[in-house]
């Protein structure tokens, strides 16, 4: 597949693409290596990165625990801890090998270690591959708030290798394809229709949708680098989603939900305040939710979770002068950002999400 060029970064696909790696290392010469990594990327997709890489630098392995629950700045402080102990400098490299939060995580090590140091990503998911590919997000959680502490720096370049995704559950596989959905319903209806049937796609399908749908967000983020206007319609079903994944973080007698489920839930409610509130039809309300409700697992979200996880919207990131900002949907691949919505409308959607289970 042919290089993806962002305006600062350069997005490489399938084998070839640790040619650009090796060309950047003989080039640039880094003092050491350093690649970070939880146990499952540790073990599954490491040994696959080394033989790919060609370099006689010292190359170091950094393992943090997996999951959503150790994207902290505590987890930083300890591979910062380990950079220095190893000796790193302003001339190392990182190389972030895994899901969404080596990503996010490594890329702010490395944007703030001796005040930044090069640093390239290799997603292993689906959801890292079309996600966090493109945009420059790094950062942490804040407790159980999503991405509070961060910043927007782009990485020396990306590496898109499906070889990874053979090492996915069918659940990390399911949580990617949210994001990719989400490309299609605020920018591109004939995007959208591709998954109505999921039965006919194949691996050769989804290497070309995974490529569409990083063009996708290429193209919103090229406009808007800095989340002024066209790129906060990325995040459609986010506003939700993020409070429910949040809460159901927070709460040791709820199940944990990857991202890309809570993100699928979001989508539906935020689905039916459009059909409430910016002119999104009922026939393509009832779309939207089929189609996800064909891919996801059925979530029950309680009477009395209702409060709280309203209560965690006003920390969401879209937020401005005390108002909670929503991205809602005129129609599919037409979007309305900046909306505000009446919390009786959110409960309301709220009751409409559990009485379809």
């Amino acid at each position: 597949m042919k290089t993806i060029e962002t305006k600062t970064y350069k997005i490489h696909f399938n084998s070839s693409a640790y040619h650009a790696v090796n060309e950047y290392i003989k080039e640039n010469n880094p003092s050491r290596i350093f690649i970070i990594v939880d146990e499952n990327t540790h073990e599954l997709c490491l040994p696959h990165l080394l033989e790919s890489i060609n370099t006689s630098a010292t190359i170091e392995i950094i393992e943090i625990e997996s999951g959503e629950i150790n994207k902290t700045i505590e987890t930083c402080v300890g591979v910062w801890n380990v950079l220095s102990e190893l000796g790193a400098d302003r001339k190392s490299l990182v190389i972030n090998l895994g899901g969404g939060v080596i990503t996010d995580l490594g890329g702010f090590v490395a944007s703030t270690f001796k005040r930044g140091i090069a640093f390239i990503n290799v997603p292993t998911t689906l959801l890292s591959m079309v996600d966090a590919s493109v945009g420059g997000k790094t950062g942490v959680d804040l407790g159980a708030l999503k991405n509070q502490i961060g910043v927007i720096n782009t990485p020396q370049m990306v590496i898109i290798d499906p070889e990874y995704l053979k090492t996915l559950p069918q659940t990390e596989m399911r949580s990617g394809l949210a994001e990719m959905l989400k490309h299609g319903l605020i920018q591109d209806k004939l995007y959208w229709d591709k998954f109505k049937s999921m039965s006919d796609l194949n691996v050769e399908h989804l290497d070309e949708l995974i490529y569409e749908s990083i063009q996708i967000k290429k193209h919103v983020v090229d406009i808007d680098p800095h989340e002024n206007g066209l790129r906060k319609t990325l995040n459609y079903g986010h506003t939700l989603g993020h409070a429910v994944e949040s809460y159901f973080l927070s709460h040791p007698h709820k199940k944990d939900l990857l991202h890309g489920e809570a993100i699928a839930i979001g989508m539906i409610l935020e689905s039916y305040i459009s059909s409430k509130l910016s002119g999104l039809s009922e026939a393509e309300n009832t779309e939207i939710k089929d189609v996800i409700n064909n891919i996801y697992d059925d979530v029950r979200i309680n009477e009395e979770d209702y409060e709280p996880i309203i209560e965690l919207l006003k920390y969401d990131k879209k937020n401005s002068h005390g108002n909670v900002n929503f991205v809602l949907l005129k129609s599919i691949g037409d979007t309305q950002i900046d909306c505000l919505v009446p919390n009786d409308l959110i409960i309301e959607a709220l009751n409409y999400y559990n009485e379809m289970l």
